[in-house]
């Protein structure tokens, strides 16, 4: 199978005469058998050949004309599950709390960013923006335009029932 010259220089097909020579200078360099670190004879040999060929204007229409890109696999997206209903909620406590703490303890400063609740629940951001939006829909907190989140006053009031329930 020729060799996809585009692909070997992590170009697109598109790229101008400038680029060809941009990227390749970076390739060769990083590639060149020279460089201890990340030298690579055959990958440097690539390079140059790609080169060659992509960087002559008759040369590169020559293979343009025959050109077909390499078929990329696609992987598969991994399949969501739906969360348990009972962790989802527990979850939206666990946010209120923090936010009640957070607006109890920093009045000054009230709001939490979505690093900081990934990092005092231990749950993954991707698990947290379903519930974010939840208690936000729902008028239990706001969210900044810098991403911030606080608690409203009827989060409050949740947030107090919350912790009644859990006490009880």
């Amino acid at each position: 199978m020729p060799s996809d010259y585009y692909e070997i220089l992590q170009i697109s097909p598109n790229a101008d005469p400038e680029t060809v020579r941009r990227i390749y200078r970076i390739q060769a360099q990083r590639f060149h058998p020279d460089n201890l670190a990340t030298g690579d004879a055959e990958k440097f040999r690539l390079l140059a050949e790609a080169y060659e060929i992509l960087s002559d204007p008759k040369k590169r229409a020559a293979y343009d004309a025959g050109y077909r890109p390499t078929p990329r696999p696609v992987a598969p997206e991994p399949e969501r599950t739906a969360p348990d209903p009972v962790e989802e909620a527990a979850r939206r406590d666990q946010i209120m709390l923090a936010l009640y703490r957070r607006r109890l303890t920093h009045p000054d400063q009230p709001s939490l960013g979505l690093r900081e609740l990934e990092s005092l629940l231990g749950t993954p951001k991707d698990c947290l923006e379903f519930s974010l939006w939840y208690l936000k829909e729902c008028g239990y907190l706001t969210r900044t335009d810098s991403a911030r989140h606080t608690i409203t006053i009827q989060g409050v009031q949740l947030a107090e029932s919350i912790a009644r329930r859990l006490r009880g």
